[in-house]
């Protein structure tokens, strides 16, 4: 009976790890998803990162190609945003001009998704990767 106790107390303090590991794992999962200090930003990243960090690597250009329309939504709604209202002024002007480059890299994708080589696609997808970073490091942060 000693024993079976032993084993149930070592189940449940097994079970508890995990879920607890669990919620750690979907906490931070969480946070990252929301990283930057505007809505619009973390829209777009949620569709890039996998882009960048999965399907370039693996030269999945059909993945890229069939998310481009999504990528695309989501960078269209960064432009229209323009500059976030909490932008240091020093930033202002230098992130109008990221955003004139981003939206020409955005049109740029979104050509090269629909109908140009794969080279093409990965230089366009690389500018609107470079452009996203440049706006998202002078984001005002959270």
């Amino acid at each position: 009976m000693k024993l079976f106790r032993i084993i149930c107390l070592l189940t449940a303090t097994s079970l508890l790890s995990s879920s607890l590991m669990a919620c750690v794992i979907l906490t931070r999962a969480h946070h990252a998803e929301e990283h930057f200090s505007v809505k619009e930003y973390n829209e777009f990243h949620r569709v890039l990162r996998p882009l960048q960090h999965e399907a370039l690597p693996g030269k999945d250009f059909q993945r890229i190609r069939s998310n481009a329309g999504e990528l695309v939504k989501h960078g269209e709604a960064i432009v229209k945003l323009g500059v976030p209202s909490q932008t240091a002024e020093r930033n202002v002007e230098e992130f109008r001009k990221e955003l004139k480059k981003f939206s020409d890299a955005l049109a740029k994708f979104r050509e090269d998704a629909k109908a140009g080589t794969d080279d093409q696609l990965i230089d366009s997808f690389s500018s609107v990767h470079d452009s996203f970073e440049m706006l998202a490091a002078m984001l005002p942060r959270k």
